[in-house]
């Protein structure tokens, strides 16, 4: 009986084998899907002496192949691409306003210097000095225009982190479950490799939108932190992330841990750094162009007794309501109606200099300010596609550095397949076999 009992062990680890095969086979194009494979052990033989072979073939169990350090590897990069991936829609969106000879405020300020050397022909004329007027008041929308921008990606920023926010709770909450019930399937000798796959999705997830240290623990289930090692995921428990007064908070057994922006990553650490490295050093250096011009030209005009040009409301640079084209005070004290000696010192301003926070505080000439702005950022928008290009191919790697030990081959499964038939079959020969030599030995009787 032990013959057929081995080759009925064998047809059932073969049958197990098959099964698995299938299951792969299956799941080929499921995004995610971790291949499975069976681990088989040879049961010795109990007692019969040394003429005992033993007692046929069992599955010890399921193989779930998965390389923590490779899916380590991938949502790493996960996060690096998301961070410069969040940034890069905005930087376009800037360097395509800034750049464009519609929006660009150089081009207003030069055709308001244009104007002021047209007047200097003839200071008294009205025509002259009304397109004075008119040029400052376009100089003053095109600075307005740049700011409504800077307004509307800050508000666009500020969607972007509460949605990613609100993702990451989700995540985490979802994690936390699935932990939750990869531990009671282990426990009940459950194969949880369908559980481990969507819980490594949700984290492949979450590490596109915040950098993330996984650490797997004995009973199936994982913790998650932050990159500074603020928890987000403990067994069973999820921490919640928040903001407070435009702070990041995380909330976790009921402690609230403030989250620092520094080394965030993910799609919310690049939304924050973006904002705090791009977009509000070049909205401060806008507004202390705008400022600059203000106290520069009203200046002007005080020291030849005129009334002010333009006025700052807040930060916002305006033209003023009472000034008018007769009031230009175009001459210089002592000098008649028609004179123009304080209208030349106006056109000297374009090369006075202004001192610019975002260049190191050091004072700039007023017409190269808005050039170094749009330089800087080029240079910043190629530097992050640079990275971006480089995330993209780590990423990329790091993928197909995953599937070639968690993905499933076609061509392999198909050699698994016609591998394990075989074994199937030829334990039911034996059992075949089996089945003729008993029925030989009781017709012997």
């Amino acid at each position: 009986m032990s013959m057929i009992n081995n080759a009925l062990s064998g047809a059932i680890a073969a049958q197990t084998a098959l099964n698995t095969t299938s299951q792969n086979i299956a799941n080929v194009a499921t995004p995610g899907y971790t291949r499975q494979g069976v681990l088989l052990a040879s049961l010795q033989a109990v007692g019969g002496g040394t003429n005992a072979a033993g007692n046929g073939v069992k599955v010890s169990s399921l193989i779930r192949f998965a390389d923590g350090y490779k899916s380590l590897q991938m949502w790493k990069a996960a996060s690096e691409l998301g961070r410069y991936d969040a940034g890069q829609p905005y930087l376009d969106q800037l360097e395509s306003v800034m750049s464009d000879d519609t929006a660009n405020i150089n081009n207003s300020l030069d055709g308001f210097f244009a104007s002021l050397n047209a007047a200097s022909v003839q200071p008294d004329s009205a025509a002259l000095r009304a397109q004075v007027l008119t040029s400052a008041d376009t100089l003053v929308r095109r600075i307005a225009s740049q700011q409504q921008l800077f307004t509307t990606q800050h508000n666009a920023l500020n969607d972007q982190r509460a949605a990613a926010i609100n993702q990451i709770n989700g995540y985490t909450a979802d994690i936390a479950l699935l932990n939750q019930q990869i531990a009671a399937a282990q426990a009940g000798g459950l194969n949880t490799s369908g559980l481990a796959d969507a819980r490594d999705q949700r984290i492949d997830a979450l590490a596109s939108l915040v950098g993330l240290q996984v650490v797997a623990q004995r009973d199936g289930t994982v913790n998650v932190s932050l990159n500074n090692g603020q928890p987000l995921v403990v067994g069973s428990d999820a921490a919640v992330m928040g903001q407070n007064a435009g702070q990041l908070e995380l909330r976790f057994a009921n402690t609230t841990f403030v989250v620092g922006s520094q080394g965030l990553g993910g799609q919310l650490g690049g939304v924050i750094d973006y904002e705090a490295q791009v977009l509000k050093p070049m909205q401060k250096t806008v507004e202390e162009l705008a400022a600059g011009i203000a106290t520069l030209f009203n200046g002007q005009l005080a020291a030849a007794g005129g009334a002010p040009l333009f006025v700052l409301n807040g930060t916002q640079l305006e033209l003023s309501s009472t000034i008018t084209a007769a009031t230009l005070a175009f001459a210089a004290p002592g000098e008649g109606a028609g004179g123009g000696g304080n209208l030349k010192e106006l056109i000297k301003l374009k090369d006075s200099a202004i001192p610019v926070t975002q260049f190191g505080g050091t004072s700039t000439v007023l017409g190269d300010i808005y050039t170094q702005l749009v330089g800087t950022l080029g240079v910043r928008s190629q530097q992050n596609q640079a990275a971006q290009t480089t995330a993209q191919t780590v990423r990329d790697q790091s993928q197909a550095n995953w599937a070639s030990t968690s993905g499933v081959n076609g061509d392999e499964e198909a050699i698994s397949l016609m591998q394990y038939q075989q074994m199937y079959q030829a334990n039911m020969k034996v059992i075949a076999a089996a089945g003729k030599l008993f029925d030989s030995t009781l017709a012997a009787f």
